[in-house]
């Protein structure tokens, strides 16, 4: 039996869609455009009791925080208009998220100069790995609304990441943990095969052919 990585390596290249020159630069090699939101991930839906959430800032850092759900929403809040793409091959424009920059999580923060990397930790035992410097940029969100409402159980509620200019592997759902590190290492997915970086316009799917994607339940939903 194949493995996943190997199933979605020999998956069919969708035929690209006709668009004009503009909506044609915006979607990346390889993609077709969805006006629904597809579902996909690993494990099963977390459920919260939003009184005993939190969210863990470690690290390296001068001093480790928790902020409960109602801390953040007392930070400012941005809404953000950006165009997303899934590693599985569907791409959706002009995705509405609103909740707190990440940049405006770090001013609440004492980062220390030497971290360089960052570490999602996401429920169920996930986690996804970025350059700091590229969490920085105004579209990087920590979101808990999508489409002027609450994000679903399925989408990432309470809160998830939304990071538009990689793979939305990358935007990991039910964060839970931020950690700050001197040296990259690799998360969930890029150590069982999807590339380090993962950005959609350079077609950074796979790390390399030695790499499997382990058999466990990923639930693929079309949901509107």
């Amino acid at each position: 039996m194949q493995n996943k990585a190997d199933r979605l390596k020999a998956a069919r290249v969708p035929e690209r869609p006709e668009l004009d020159a503009e909506r044609a630069r915006r979607l990346p090699p390889g993609q077709t455009l969805t006006e629904s939101f597809p579902i996909l991930h690993e494990g099963a839906v977390p459920e919260y009791d939003l009184a005993a959430w939190d969210l863990r800032i470690f690290g390296e850092v001068e001093e480790e925080r928790t902020f409960t759900f109602d801390e953040l929403q007392v930070l400012p809040i941005t809404r953000t208009v950006s165009d997303i793409h899934c590693v599985t091959r569907w791409s959706k424009f002009d995705t509405t998220w609103e909740g707190v920059r990440f940049t405006d999580l770090m001013k609440e923060m004492k980062v220390k100069p030497e971290a360089k990397y960052v570490m999602i930790h996401a429920d169920p035992d996930y986690e996804t790995n970025l350059k700091l410097a590229d969490l920085m940029k105004d579209d990087v969100l920590l979101a808990w609304n999508y489409d002027g409402r609450p994000l679903t159980a399925k989408h990432g509620w309470p809160l998830r990441l939304v990071v538009p200019a990689f793979y939305f592997w990358k935007s990991a759902k039910w964060i839970r943990g931020i950690e700050f590190m001197k040296e990259d290492r690799p998360g969930f997915w890029e150590r069982n095969g999807f590339h380090n970086t993962a950005d959609p316009f350079k077609e950074q799917r796979f790390s390399s052919d030695e790499y499997y994607m382990p058999e466990d339940e990923w639930k693929y939903v079309e949901a509107d």
